[in-house]
């Protein structure tokens, strides 16, 4: 059976940003607007425009800046009529990330653009929706386990087919707190040494 995974090209699965120029060329709202699309599909800089709303000339010189820092890449080209479109794509289905530099503060931004998304879904409304948060006093080493299965289940969403004509997000997130714990009570579970809120850095982020 053929794979109709999106997007409609061929990409690594994941890149680790390892230079202070993809940084910069990633965390930017826009740029960050263009490879998000270009999960769906591959798309020319007209397109790119289009969508966004924004001069052809800027779209065109966002990609350039992306281009250069090896995220985005021509992945096809067309002739229409006299002239040939280029089609760009991601590099890598995934772009691992630390939280430093361009992206200090970029995990939380993002928690906090679902919400907004979220919050300004019409109520009631039919289509699917849920949310949900929870709190566990666990270990950093199964935290880092949890972050891993979330990781993977973001993977399998960005591989869905593009078929319907409502586009959802899914947002996973973990993070440690300062909420209060329970102390132990009689027959109750004992403190754990070594379980308190612990920096999320193992492994990176995903985008």
């Amino acid at each position: 059976m053929a794979d109709h995974s999106a997007p409609d090209y061929e990409l690594a699965d994941g890149l680790a940003l390892d230079r202070a120029e993809q940084y910069r060329a990633l965390f930017e709202p826009t740029r960050e607007q263009i490879v998000s699309l270009l999960l769906d599909r591959a798309a020319t800089t007209s397109e790119l425009a289009e969508i966004l709303g924004k001069p052809k000339g800027t779209v065109g010189s966002h990609l350039k800046t992306l281009e250069r820092a090896g995220l985005v890449r021509v992945v096809r080209t067309r002739r229409v009529r006299a002239l040939e479109a280029k089609y760009y794509g991601r590099t890598a289905r995934v772009f691992w990330f630390e939280t430093v530099g361009a992206a200090v503060g970029e995990v939380p931004r993002r928690l906090r653009q679902a919400a907004d998304e979220a919050a300004a879904v019409p109520q009631p409304d039919e289509r699917p929706m849920t949310g949900g948060l929870r709190y566990a006093r666990i270990p950093d080493e199964r935290a880092q386990e949890w972050k891993d299965r979330l990781h993977d289940l973001l993977d399998e969403f960005d591989r869905e087919p593009r078929a319907g004509e409502q586009a959802y997000a899914l947002v996973v997130g973990l993070y440690p707190t300062e909420r209060p714990r329970l102390s132990a009570g009689p027959g109750g579970d004992p403190q754990v040494p070594g379980a308190g809120p612990g920096a999320d850095t193992a492994g990176g982020n995903p985008t």
